[in-house]
């Protein structure tokens, strides 16, 4: 396997993005939209929170449901970007890497590739593309809460940068199964949208079957493990991280892409 020729695969999915009409109609409305967020549920939500009259109402509810370390963050901005990009980017992941390699494999292309790279390169280098894509968006989006907190609080420069870099690298981990599961899914399906269908008929119906063989056997909510997404509900308070949060993203994703490896190599390009 040669890390080079991955190298050089991931770097066709950052051209796609930044080099094209399409990648730049897609970077458009990523920005538009984020710029909305900003503009309004981040700005008006810590608008709340720094309020003296609805602070006090703010932690109560914020407590309730577990969030009450992220309610007393100095930096608001960034702790409501991170629960809004938390549960957010998870979805926009499914759309931004649902076509790795099912369009390729329409045209024909992947069989001209493979004369050059083996399959588990292939695999790698664009999942790998799609990873620096995605950690690409967060790192942008992010930047973006952070100078808007610093218009309204400069002295919280370094404090704020500090969870800036931790909340990029725990967004960029939990979008690792998801991208994984594009993966896999485009070789099952054949095309794009089919697989985000695949995506989501996973997570609906999966939920809905894991629910109810919980409900009658204990057991089976370790069957949760399988679905990407998972962690989420653990790390979204922003306390007692531990190591099994962190790990189960890169665990389901090594295990998503052994299975797209197997696929793969049985698969007539």
């Amino acid at each position: 396997m040669s890390l080079k020729r991955i190298i050089l695969l991931s770097q066709f999915e950052l051209t796609r993005l930044f080099a094209t009409k399409r990648g730049w109609l897609a970077l458009a409305a990523f920005t538009m939209v984020w710029l909305i967020i900003l503009r309004y549920p981040i700005y008006h939500a810590v608008s709340v929170l720094r309020s003296p009259e609805f602070s006090d109402i703010a932690i109560q509810v914020a407590g309730s449901i577990g969030l009450y370390q992220l309610v007393r963050w100095p930096e608001a901005e960034l702790s409501v970007y991170w629960i809004i990009a938390l549960f957010t980017f998870p979805l926009f992941t499914l759309f931004v890497s649902a076509d790795q390699t099912v369009e390729d494999a329409k045209r024909g292309t992947l069989r001209f590739l493979t004369l050059r790279a083996s399959r588990a390169e292939l695999l790698l280098g664009r999942f790998t593309g799609q990873v620096l894509v995605l950690l690409a968006l967060i790192t942008v989006s992010v930047l973006a809460a952070w100078l808007l907190m610093l218009t309204r609080d400069t002295a919280l420069l370094f404090s704020g940068l500090l969870k800036l870099v931790v909340i990029i690298t725990l967004l960029a981990l939990t979008t690792l199964p998801f991208i994984a599961l594009m993966a896999l899914l485009n070789l099952l399906a054949n095309s794009a949208r089919l697989s985000i269908i695949y995506a989501t008929l996973l997570f609906t119906v999966g939920n809905l079957l894991i629910g109810y063989l919980a409900s009658h056997i204990e057991a089976a909510q370790w069957l949760y493990y399988a679905l990407p997404g998972v962690h989420i509900s653990r790390i979204a308070p922003w306390y007692d991280i531990n190591l099994l949060s962190i790990a189960t993203p890169v665990l389901q994703s090594v295990a998503l892409l052994s299975v797209a490896y197997w696929l793969i190599k049985r698969k007539d390009l």
